[in-house]
């Protein structure tokens, strides 16, 4: 009988652990079965002042805690291979090379913008999408909204997916500006 608790105890301690290390967020707590825990070890990150170790495209971000952030309500043309990117070559009838290079262009603009720089996040009402990427507005610490300035410079349209869409009449507002004045890739 001992020895079957112990087992028992054993395998939920090797549960606890493996949930653990499935964890995307040092401190997460996690839910399972309605159970609730949390593991608050190692290094934690604020958003209010976190690095963009590197720029993914145009419209995500790789912060020094190794998460990956879409900035929400744009949305920049594809320069890798997928599906995206051929559904939008026949959405709009581009050539794919068209759609690459602009692409390029526009992952250079928020590379410039953010990448080795200290930003702080701002969440609307969904946190998270389905590839459980942050979603978030982010801001470098001298107060630029960079997703509003990568529509405002003409490197984004617009991608308002609610419930996040505290600031889609901005980004509209900017992206039509950014249109009419050949902006970006709109040149």
């Amino acid at each position: 009988m001992k020895s079957r608790i112990c087992f028992v105890l054993g395998e939920i301690f090797i549960l606890l652990i493996l949930s653990c290390l499935s964890c995307r967020e040092v401190g997460t707590t996690h839910s399972k079965s309605g159970l609730k825990f949390s593991f608050p070890f190692g290094r934690s990150y604020s958003y209010t002042d976190i690095l963009v170790s590197r720029v993914i495209d145009g419209d995500t971000l790789m912060l020094e805690s190794g998460q990956r952030v879409r900035l929400i309500g744009i949305d920049t043309p594809e320069m890798h291979d997928s599906d995206k990117l051929y559904r939008d070559s026949q959405r709009t009838g581009q050539d794919i090379r068209t759609i690459k290079e602009l692409g390029r262009r526009a992952w250079r603009f928020t590379k410039d913008l953010t990448e080795n720089k200290r930003v702080s996040l701002e969440f609307d009402v969904d946190k998270k999408d389905r590839y459980g990427r942050l979603l978030a507005y982010v801001y470098l610490k001298d107060g630029t909204f960079v997703n509003a300035e990568i529509v405002r410079q003409g490197y984004a349209s617009l991608l308002t997916i609610p419930p996040n869409v505290k600031y889609a009449d901005l980004f509209l507002r900017l992206y039509q500006e950014a249109r009419e004045n050949k902006r970006g890739l709109w040149k």
